[in-house]
């Protein structure tokens, strides 16, 4: 099992005393790895699982005291560092990922169980960037809080490969650091506008609303249109974006910022029609209405193809564990999981479906394992 996964993940930092050490960090990570590929969603299945699997296991891994207990694999990864399994995480999904333009989404959800009330433990909140292109999740860390978002979302941007990419973030991470440190690490941004501003959301809303009425005849605005349907739906979004913001007093504390842009979106359904605009900062130049409206529908995918799949596919809201950096390093298992599963396309089945065969047939998960 030469694979990039062993290269990469074979630097983790174990956090046991070289004494008494029984079990490799490698065949732990390796086991717990391919029992979540499988179906496994706590350490009593891990463990299970590679105690079912020994065999097969001993095959390609030294395992010289054996497949470890779930007592081992809760303890160890309880200890493991998310940074160090980030750090391996990274350089991994680099080696991965698409070169060229690249629409990086960034969010955030929280791991419902994973709040431990006895020990006044919250509930962890991971944010993660998502690779809309390959549908790969390129990166990932931990904090306590949805607040707290605004402190990981530079960490996470300082473990990217932004050049060449457009980052687009909720309004969580409209922030100014935020717009420059993109702009530092050579790429473009789509941030958007919300009430948690509601100065600088009214001064973009009149302006934009005024000159869309105006059909650009106040300033140069570039439009796109599209309409998609089925199931008696029919939706249609329309996208404005200027070039014209040498008005707005603050934009020399926005590094790179280059364009406002709107997007509204008209659905009509069972007699029924409801009209939504939002509103965007971006460094985009204000030429492609089209560009913008692809990058802003794009960043719903980390919602329902990362997001959704990690609860129904996963069961993460389900999971309880919770000792240590456990639940985020288990966390990591499932997104690293994913993108395995999703890099495989001959078999063509959903993820949970997926997950089922891998644990069915050793060919199969070895092919998800090396690609």
């Amino acid at each position: 099992m030469g694979t990039s996964i062993r290269e990469h993940f074979k630097r983790l930092d174990d956090p046991r005393k070289k004494r008494g050490r029984r079990h490799l960090l490698l065949d732990l990570f390796l086991i717990a790895l391919c029992a979540v590929l499988c179906g496994a969603d706590n350490w009593r299945a891990v463990s299970t699982f590679g105690k079912a699997k020994r065999k097969w296991f001993k095959t390609f891994l030294q395992l010289p005291y054996g497949i470890p207990s779930h007592y081992t694999f809760d303890r160890v990864f309880a200890a493991l560092s998310p940074e160090s399994l980030d750090r391996c995480f990274a350089e991994w999904i680099q080696a991965l990922s698409q070169s060229g333009k690249r629409l990086v989404a960034i969010d955030g959800k929280t791991l419902r169980r994973s709040f431990d009330r006895t020990g006044g433990k919250a509930a962890i909140h991971m944010v993660s960037a998502w690779a809309s292109a390959n549908e790969l999740v390129l990166g990932q860390l931990a904090t306590e809080a949805k607040s707290n978002e605004i402190k990981a979302i530079p960490k996470l941007l300082d473990l990217l490969d932004l050049k060449g990419a457009t980052v687009t973030i909720d309004a969580m991470g409209n922030q100014r650091k935020i717009a420059r440190k993109i702009v530092d690490r050579g790429g473009d941004y789509v941030l958007s506008l919300k009430d948690n501003q509601p100065r600088f959301r009214e001064e973009v809303q009149l302006f934009l609303d005024r000159i869309i009425e105006s059909g650009g005849k106040d300033a140069a605005l570039d439009t796109h249109e599209e309409t998609d349907g089925g199931h008696g739906r029919v939706e249609i979004r329309r996208a404005w974006v200027t070039s014209a913001v040498d008005w707005f007093e603050d934009r020399r504390h926005w590094l790179g910022l280059k364009s406002f842009a709107a997007v509204e979106c008209e659905r009509s359904a069972n007699g029924k029609t409801s009209v939504e605009r939002r509103y965007f900062i971006s460094s985009l130049d204000g030429t492609s209405a089209k560009l913008l409206a692809e990058a802003v529908r794009s960043h719903w995918g980390i919602e329902n193809k990362l997001h959704w799949l990690l609860d129904v596919a996963f069961h993460e809201d389900d999971c309880r564990v919770r000792r240590g950096y456990g639940a985020e390093n288990f966390s990591r298992l499932r997104r690293i999981s994913l993108n395995l599963l999703k890099r495989e396309t001959t078999e063509k089945l959903g993820i949970a479906n997926k997950r089922l065969l891998a644990g069915w047939d050793h060919d199969y998960l070895l092919k998800l394992l090396t690609g």
